[in-house]
């Protein structure tokens, strides 16, 4: 496996572009990925109950396996809007079709930004029309830069690996900062392959693959009302196509699997005002499902991720968290590792360690529960002043 340039344009049969419509003043703000023939597409969408009509016009588009073109737009969510926002959602497909020759039916729409406004159709309708008069294949980047909003950085990677003999290459972009807490947050991720593979086995290997990245991050434990996460893949690197859960179905979900991770992690990374990579793991738990939800509490807490902010290694936070989340343990047999160090237990004794035990940019807290098998974790970052002032300035 390497990685290549040209992001999530780098797989055979697709194409994009990305435009500035005005939403977001100067900065690109709407982009589109083409499929040059109708690509085996799977997705997956926010939990949330509160949910924007993009996520479920896409979700029902879905159910035609014809898809060829995702379009997506930041700046406004057009979330809470109504009637309305649902006919904006269906006339951006419409527009889309039309310029692209295709059948509402082949587009998914996508939005992220303020929620409770409505998009500003005059806007968007001509940033459609260019977007899609100028689709090609170097614009990987700027797709995803188009989709930001309070991001400071654009998140894309592209590898490529062999099945069968044949090339295969996979690309993705996403774009998260805040309002993070997936469960499949205000995220967006979108990948391409080439690789030939049964629509049915494409969904079960990208679930496993957001299962085990972009559901195992956190920045402030909000989820937003417009996530999601899509695969598109055109079968055009001649591999034999994967119709079973072989070694060839593996390797993708490996490959897969590895940019979801590298994608969700430049979220945390990313985070609204954060100055700390967190990695959060549990381990000795008696489920895995236990396992995450302490590893999530202790991510989650605002105790822990300001005293990390503050690099105070004030153990005693993490500790609470735990006791707080399990009562599956002895708290005699609990032991809290921080970047290597041992500072509490077993038998609840007090370590000496380092005072300057927090001032990396990456910290590991490892907790041991001593009371099973099970282990998780949790990608998160700290809390700073950052946070606050992007948040009191952000409109709804």
């Amino acid at each position: 496996m390497k990685d290549i340039n040209s992001g999530i344009l780098a797989p055979s049969g697709f194409a994009g572009s990305a435009v500035k419509t005005g939403v977001k003043n100067s900065s690109l703000d709407l982009a589109i990925i083409y499929a040059e023939k109708e690509a085996r597409t799977v997705a997956v969408f926010t939990t949330n109950e509160v949910q924007a009509a993009p996520v479920i016009f896409s979700r029902e588009q879905l159910k035609s396996d014809r898809i060829k073109a995702i379009v997506v737009n930041s700046g406004i969510a057009n979330a809470c809007t109504g009637e309305q926002g649902w006919l904006d959602t269906v006339e951006m497909a419409k527009k889309t079709a039309s310029k692209l020759s295709l059948d509402k039916e082949q587009i998914l729409i996508a939005s992220t930004g303020i929620i409770g406004k409505n998009l500003p159709m005059d806007k968007i309708k001509p940033g459609i029309d260019q977007a899609a008069a100028s689709l090609n294949k170097s614009s990987g980047s700027e797709i995803a830069r188009a989709i930001l909003t309070t991001d400071t950085s654009i998140k894309e990677k592209a590898f490529k690996f062999e099945i069968g003999g044949r090339e295969i290459k996979i690309g993705g972009v996403a774009k998260g900062s805040g309002m993070i807490e997936p469960n499949m947050a205000t995220m967006l991720a979108f990948f391409t392959t080439d690789i030939a593979i049964k629509t049915e086995l494409l969904d079960a290997a990208f679930r496993e693959a957001v299962a085990k990245s972009f559901n195992k991050i956190t920045v402030d434990g909000d989820q937003s009302t417009n996530d999601m996460a899509a695969i598109m893949a055109s079968g055009m690197a001649g591999n034999p196509e994967i119709t079973e859960k072989g070694n060839d179905y593996h390797k993708f979900v490996r490959v897969l699997t590895e940019l979801a991770e590298f994608l969700a992690q430049a979220i945390v990374r990313d985070g609204e005002g954060c100055t700390k990579f967190i990695e959060v793991v549990t381990a000795g738990v008696r489920t895995e499902e236990e396992a995450e939800k302490i590893a999530r509490k202790i991510a989650n807490s605002p105790l822990v991720k300001t005293a990390i902010f503050g690099e105070a290694p004030s153990w005693g936070r993490i500790a609470a968290a735990v006791g707080s989340a399990s009562n599956n343990f002895s708290k005699s047999d609990l032991v809290i590792e921080l970047n290597g160090n041992k500072i509490f237990g077993p038998a609840e004794k007090v370590y000496n360690f380092p005072k300057d035990i927090l001032n990396q940019n990456e910290i590991l807290i490892n907790v041991d529960l001593n009371a099973g098998h099970a282990s998780a974790k949790i990608w998160t970052c700290d809390f700073s002043h950052g946070y606050i002032d992007i948040n009191t300035k952000y409109y709804s």
